[in-house]
């Protein structure tokens, strides 16, 4: 039977058409000013800019650059078990199609979402003609949901998870999230909090349940060996990277910085915010303590600065390999931490503030086990990488629980892998 909807679902689509030409016009003009073309600006239209693949396609939908990242492993493990099958992956941003560009295994092909209206998803799923459609964390369009459905597509759920307050929000519309999470075959989630609330709301038990976090089981990063021998040749003194930090951080880093320079004198930081578009805002912040600064957009060659503002995209594999101690960011602020295992498996010794609700579990993990240092300001991250920067055996054991908690989830995903295909198999049929 076809999917009729709610009350609510149909003014939604009736509001998503009115508004449909003023969507368009900022979704597009945001595309342009990051240099994508016309051609492919229309993809969010519907209008596919690559042919379909002959054989099973796999369609993944992910929000934006960190969700899309962590699909890869999993896509390339459902492609080496079902032979012939190819994997299409969307997104909304320009710089989720960049990073994609150069991740990307053979079989993949990426194009920008369409838009949650009817004429653009009727182009797109006309064209691609998915045998399953994979959607990642929270991003939950409802016409998308509705049409892939119609179209007689299997549906997933993976990595699932909202906050209390998206999911005090949709109780609000509890018929609507009731239908909505009924499309989907299966549904697994980040946390126990968002199960809980998917029942709540009324999701199927038989369908739903906690899965393993795709961002704990990516893929190790990819390094370019010539520029990673450029900068080993180019750095000099103890080496350490705060990675991906947010508004409000950097000026903490820098004061840990300075006061690591009191016991390490030859300290060097590398400091990579988490939107290089940044990086003068924060090469302001270093100049205003004192200290000597290169960006890296500007000038590839640290030439002995006191911190080097890493402001390129698709790098991060390199400043994990080149630093052997890495304070990862986002975990001092609001913004809620970010995965801890991209450095654990790029054998570094790991630091992280103690806001990291967006992987509490994992985090916790970490902690439990002696893999990570948990600090709360600037003098006890200064203290941490003192530690780490001049204790070997401290480091190298910090370093090898790590890598051992990231070595032991990959098993899970195998066992995910063969879960989507037996599954959508069997909804399809």
């Amino acid at each position: 039977m076809q999917p009729q909807g709610t009350v609510f679902y149909h003014f939604y689509r009736m509001v998503a058409a009115l508004a449909a030409p003023v969507i368009w016009l900022r979704v597009s003009r945001k595309l342009a000013r990051a240099g994508v073309p016309a051609a492919r600006q229309r993809e969010r239209l519907g209008h596919a800019t690559l042919p379909r693949p002959e054989g099973r396609l796999f369609w993944f939908h992910a929000a934006s650059v960190g969700e899309s990242l962590s699909v890869l492993a999993l896509a390339r493990r459902m492609m080496e078990r079902e032979p012939g099958a190819e994997v299409l992956i969307t997104s909304g941003t320009a710089s989720s199609a960049e990073i994609l560009d150069k991740r990307m295994p053979a079989g993949c092909r990426h194009q920008f979402a369409p838009l949650d209206r009817r004429d653009a998803l009727s182009r797109f799923l006309g064209h691609w003609r998915p045998d399953a459609a994979i959607f990642v964390e929270s991003e939950l369009w409802p016409q998308m949901l509705v049409a892939t459905h119609r179209a007689g597509v299997p549906l997933a759920l993976l990595n699932a998870r909202m906050s209390a307050a998206t999911l005090k929000n949709w109780g609000r519309f509890d018929a609507t999230a009731r239908f909505l999470l009924g499309l989907f075959t299966l549904i697994r989630t980040q946390d126990q909090r968002t199960l809980d609330g998917m029942l709540a709301l009324g999701a199927d038990p038989d369908r739903v349940a906690r899965g393993p976090n795709l961002k704990a089981m990516s893929d190790p990063l990819p390094v370019d060996e010539r520029a990673y021998m450029e900068m080993e040749d180019a750095v000099s003194g103890l080496l350490w990277v705060a990675a991906s930090t947010h508004p409000g951080e950097e000026a903490q880093v820098i004061e840990a910085h300075l006061k690591l320079r009191e016991t390490v004198r030859d300290a060097r930081l590398i400091l990579v915010p988490r939107h290089p578009e940044r990086a003068e805002e924060v090469a302001a912040l270093v100049r205003a303590q004192g200290l000597s600064v290169v960006r890296r957009s500007v000038q590839r060659d640290p030439d002995g600065a006191d911190v080097y503002i890493a402001d390129t995209l698709g790098e991060m594999g390199l400043w994990y390999q080149l630093a052997p101690v890495v304070f990862l960011g986002g975990s001092l602020g609001r913004a809620g931490g970010h995965n801890p295992f991209e450095p654990a498996q790029m054998n570094c010794a790991l630091i992280s503030g103690r806001k990291v609700a967006n992987f509490a579990d994992v985090y916790a993990a970490f902690a439990e086990a002696g893999a990570v240092r948990m600090v709360k300001n600037a003098r006890e991250l200064a203290e941490a990488v003192a530690v780490l920067l001049t204790d070997p055996e401290e480091q190298q054991a910090q370093k090898s629980v790590a890598a051992s908690l990231a070595r032991s989830r990959l098993s899970e995903l195998d066992d995910l892998a063969d879960l989507l295909l037996t599954g959508l198999a069997e909804d399809a049929a």
